[in-house]
C-alpha cells in the first residue's frame, strides 16, 4: 500500500489544529509547526454559530464543547446612548432551526478542546518552538524550511494567522491594513460582578463610532466584554506601520475608553467601569478575497486569518477557519479515493471556500459601518431594527444546514 500523504501545517492556533484534525480524519499524515513554546491563545471570547457547532459535533467534539462553552438563549441589541432595546434574536431556537445551538466560548478553551482531540492521534505530529522560515514548491512536493532541518511534504497549509509568512511568500501582497479601530477586551468572573451586570445572554450596544459586546463563556462562569472604538494606534502614532503592530497585545488603562463612552447609557458605563483591567488590540484586516488563487496555488494553501482576515463584526473569524478546515479535509480525501493530484485538490478547496469567505469579510465590513453609524444613518438603523428585528439579525445564508458548502 502507498504511504499516506503528508500535510505540513504552519501554525498551531485554532485553524491549524482544526485542519490537522479534519485532514487526519481523512487519512492524511499531518505535521504541525508552531513557533510559540505552547499551544495557547490570547484574547477572550469567541462566538460560534450553528454552522460551526455542527462541524465540531461531526468531529465528535460535541460533549467536550458542552462542558466548557455557554449557550446563550438570546441576543439583545441596544442603543448605546439611550439604552433602548432595539431588537432581540432567539438564539435558543437555532438548535431546531439549524441543527445545532449557538455557543460562546473562551478562545483558550476552544484551542484546548481541539488540542485534546488532535494530540493522541498517531497520524498527527505537533512541534513547538519551530518557526517556519519559508518553503519551496517544485510541483512534486513541498520542502518546508524551519528553525530546524527542512521537512518534506505533499502539501503545505499556511494557518499562521494575520501576519502569515506563508502568505507573504505565496502572494507577496504586503502587510495587512490598519482599520482605524481599536478593541478593548476583558474577561470578568460573573460571581465578582453586581447582580445587575451578570448575564447569560449576548448583548450588543451600538453607538456612534463605537460598539460593545458582552456574553458568557467558561460554561457561564465568566463574562467576556469587548469594546470597539475608532482611534489611532497606541500613543497616537498615526504613522505607525502595520508590521510594528503585529504582536500588539498590551495592558491598558481605561481612560481613553471611558472618554469614548462618556455619552453612553448608565448601565453600559457601569459595565465598563466594573472592568479592573483591559487589554488593547489594534485591529487590522485585508480586503475581501477576489479569487480562488488568493487561497491556494500549487501545493500551498491558506486557511483562516492567513487567507481572509476579517473585522470581528460578524463573529465568524474562528468559524470560517473551522469551515476551511472541514472543506480542506474533504478535498484532500480524494487524493486516495479518486487518485487526483494534490494541486488540483487544493484548487478545488479554494474554489469551494473563497466566495463564502469573501462574503463574510464584506458583511463584517458592512456591519462595522452600521454598528458605528452616526446621524441619519444611525436613526435609520435603529428604526429598521425596531421594525424588522429578528429578520435582520438572523442569517440563514450563514447558519443554514448547507451554508458551509456555498
Amino acid at each position: 500500500m502507498a504511504s499516506p500523504q503528508q500535510l505540513l501545517v504552519a501554525g498551531g492556533g485554532i485553524g491549524g489544529l482544526a485542519a490537522a484534525l479534519a485532514c487526519a480524519r481523512q487519512g492524511w499524515q499531518v505535521r504541525v509547526f508552531e513557533r510559540a513554546a505552547a499551544f495557547s491563545e490570547v484574547g477572550a471570547g469567541v462566538q460560534l454559530g450553528p454552522n460551526v457547532v455542527r462541524l465540531l459535533q461531526a468531529w465528535d467534539l460535541g460533549p467536550a464543547l458542552q462542558a466548557v462553552a455557554a449557550f446563550p438563549e438570546r441576543l439583545r441589541v441596544r442603543d448605546a446612548a439611550s439604552g433602548q432595546l432595539l431588537a432581540t434574536l432567539d438564539l435558543a431556537a437555532m438548535r431546531a432551526r439549524y441543527g445545532a445551538p449557538y455557543a460562546t466560548i473562551h478562545r483558550a478553551d476552544l484551542l484546548a478542546l481541539l488540542h485534546q482531540a488532535v494530540a493522541p492521534l498517531a497520524d498527527v505530529a505537533l512541534t513547538l518552538n519551530r518557526r517556519v522560515l519559508g518553503y519551496e514548491d517544485d510541483g512534486r512536493r513541498v520542502l518546508l524550511r524551519t528553525g530546524g532541518k527542512a521537512v518534506e511534504g505533499d502539501a503545505l497549509l499556511g494557518a499562521d494567522g494575520l501576519w502569515s509568512g506563508v502568505r507573504a511568500q505565496l502572494l507577496g501582497d504586503g502587510a495587512p491594513r490598519l482599520t482605524g479601530h481599536l478593541a478593548y477586551r476583558a474577561l470578568l468572573p460573573q460571581a465578582a460582578l453586581p447582580a445587575a451586570l451578570r448575564s447569560t445572554e449576548v448583548t450588543a450596544w451600538l453607538g456612534p463610532r463605537l460598539h460593545l459586546v458582552s456574553y458568557p463563556v467558561r460554561a457561564g462562569e465568566a463574562l467576556n466584554v469587548v469594546a470597539f472604538v475608532h482611534g489611532l494606534p497606541p500613543g497616537g502614532r498615526q504613522g505607525a506601520t502595520p508590521d510594528a503592530l503585529a504582536d500588539w497585545d498590551h495592558a491598558t488603562n481605561a481612560a481613553d475608553l471611558q472618554a469614548a463612552m462618556a455619552g453612553c447609557a448608565a448601565p453600559l458605563q457601569a459595565l465598563v467601569q466594573a472592568v479592573p483591567a483591559w487589554r488593547l488590540w489594534v485591529l487590522a484586516d485585508r480586503p475581501p478575497l477576489r479569487a480562488a488563487t488568493e487561497q491556494a496555488r500549487g501545493r500551498v494553501a491558506l486557511l483562516g486569518d492567513a487567507a481572509h482576515p476579517m473585522r470581528p463584526y460578524l463573529a465568524q473569524g474562528a468559524g470560517m477557519a473551522i469551515e476551511d478546515a472541514e472543506a480542506l479535509g474533504r478535498a484532500l480525501r480524494q487524493a486516495e479515493t479518486a487518485g487526483i493530484e494534490v494541486p488540483l485538490l487544493l484548487a478545488r478547496y479554494a474554489l469551494e471556500r473563497w466566495q463564502r469567505n469573501a462574503r463574510v469579510q464584506a458583511r463584517a465590513l458592512r456591519n462595522g459601518r452600521i454598528f458605528h453609524a452616526t446621524g441619519l444613518v444611525r436613526w435609520g438603523r435603529n428604526l429598521s431594527l425596531r421594525l424588522l428585528g429578528e429578520r435582520l439579525l438572523d442569517m440563514p445564508w450563514l447558519y443554514g444546514l448547507n451554508s458551509e458548502k456555498t
